[in-house]
């Protein structure tokens, strides 16, 4: 590994080792300065067969999005996502990285950071802005989390417990918990007898 790859990583906390960092600039885009940095994404075996024998066919450029602490200096990784062929089932497949999915161009850094942001009393505006990012994004980060808090009626934990705490405009807010695992069950709107009968009623005894 070159010197100039691993002080990159270092420095972005890049842990994928099959992505190889070869050169940064400055760009301006849309008359705003840019960090860029130039990678290739490596596929060392196919990935359905694990043959080592690949057939590469050139790469596809993809403009990641990665988190910056200097909101005014927005960092993108331009990936080279190798396309391969094996030669031993013949198939073809392009590399992919666990630092960003498929077919997206936000890097699962960024979407942690815009996670942590909106577990804060702040507007999504806000975080767009600080994350370089559309809030049609910040949107869709939220709701691909929204199917872990599902109104199910069929299950509770044999242990419950309780707590309040501030949400969007310092309403409190009332959260049950898994006692033994921790695990959050459900986070309901308000506090008051009234909400928390009308939840845990619709549970049979």
């Amino acid at each position: 590994m070159s010197s100039l790859n691993h002080c990159i990583k270092f420095e972005l906390d890049v842990k994928d080792e099959n992505i190889v960092f070869k050169d940064y600039f400055y760009k301006s885009i849309k008359l705003q300065k840019h960090k860029i940095y130039e990678a290739e994404l490596l596929q060392p075996a196919c990935p359905f067969c694990g043959s080592l024998a690949l057939l590469h066919n050139g790469h596809l450029i993809t403009n990641i999005h990665y988190p910056t602490a200097n909101a005014s200096l927005p960092v993108i990784i331009r990936l080279a996502k190798q396309r391969v062929k094996c030669r031993a089932c013949e198939r073809w497949s392009m590399a992919q990285s666990e630092s960003v999915n498929k077919y997206c161009s936000i890097s699962n850094a960024s979407k942690l950071k815009v996670l942590s942001a909106l577990t804060e009393d702040r507007s999504m505006t806000s975080i767009a802005r600080e994350n370089n990012i559309s809030i049609n994004t910040v949107q869709r980060v939220l709701g691909n989390c929204s199917h872990r808090f599902i109104d199910s009626y069929e299950y509770l934990p044999a242990h419950l417990a309780f707590d309040e705490f501030k949400g969007v405009d310092r309403q409190l807010n009332c959260i049950c918990l898994d006692g033994d695992s921790h695990q959050v069950v459900q986070i309901l709107r308000t506090r008051y007898k009234k909400t928390l009968l009308k939840y845990f009623g619709r549970f049979s005894p």
